[in-house]
């Protein structure tokens, strides 16, 4: 009776300490986990930039060699793409230049799966927005045969704001799928290595 009357004492003086534990163990850690994890979150969006920056300098390249030789529709979509594609090309650089130059060491866990969550945000948005590009550029093929003097470039103008506006939207939900899919798995990880340190605990406390 007295051992049993002894374990529970233990057990009884046990629990504030496993309570601590089970409060403080996510961010304890988490820290280098979070770090690990949101350098796999910059490779990740670094790839998407460079495909983004790859079909913005092959849409100038095309584009600015239709808008020379081309006529008619041809030549105001050259130009578009043109037009279109340097600031894509603006974007993935900048983004390429913030992404390399982040310093992981000053930023706490939350912060980082925020940043990242912020990326996804940003995708679900643009997306939107690629959905009213596309909207667009068919509102001015619309137009198109009610100017004579106009005609050909809205109708260039529409055709090449409907190929941009899907592919970007075809990009961000792929790419928005990639990082979703990261941030559960990691996710998923953490709260299953939470949940064994836990058992651990738990047995070691029972020996």
């Amino acid at each position: 009776m007295r051992a049993n009357r002894d374990n529970r004492s233990l057990l009884l003086r046990s629990l504030p300490a496993v309570f601590l534990f089970m409060v403080t163990v996510t961010p304890l850690q988490g820290q280098g986990d979070y770090q690990s994890f949101y350098a796999g979150s910059l490779k990740i969006n670094n790839t998407g930039m460079y495909v983004l920056g790859s079909w913005a300098l092959a849409n100038i390249a095309v584009g600015a060699y239709g808008w020379a030789t081309a006529s008619g529709e041809m030549k105001y979509f050259g130009q578009m793409n043109l037009f279109w594609n340097v600031i894509n090309l603006s974007i993935a650089g900048f983004a390429l230049y913030g992404n390399y130059t982040t310093d992981l060491s000053m930023m706490k866990g939350q912060e980082l799966l925020g940043k990242h969550l912020k990326t996804e945000n940003i995708l679900l948005i643009n997306s939107a927005l690629d959905v009213g590009y596309m909207g667009a550029g068919l509102l001015l093929r619309h137009l198109s045969p009610g100017s004579a003097k106009r005609g050909d470039l809205l109708k260039g103008y529409g055709n090449s704001v409907i190929m941009q506006g899907a592919f970007l939207l075809v990009f961000d939900l792929v790419m928005y799928g990639i990082m979703r899919d990261y941030r559960m798995d990691f996710l998923e990880g953490i709260n299953m290595a939470v949940s064994t340190e836990s058992i651990m605990v738990g047995l070691r406390i029972n020996l």
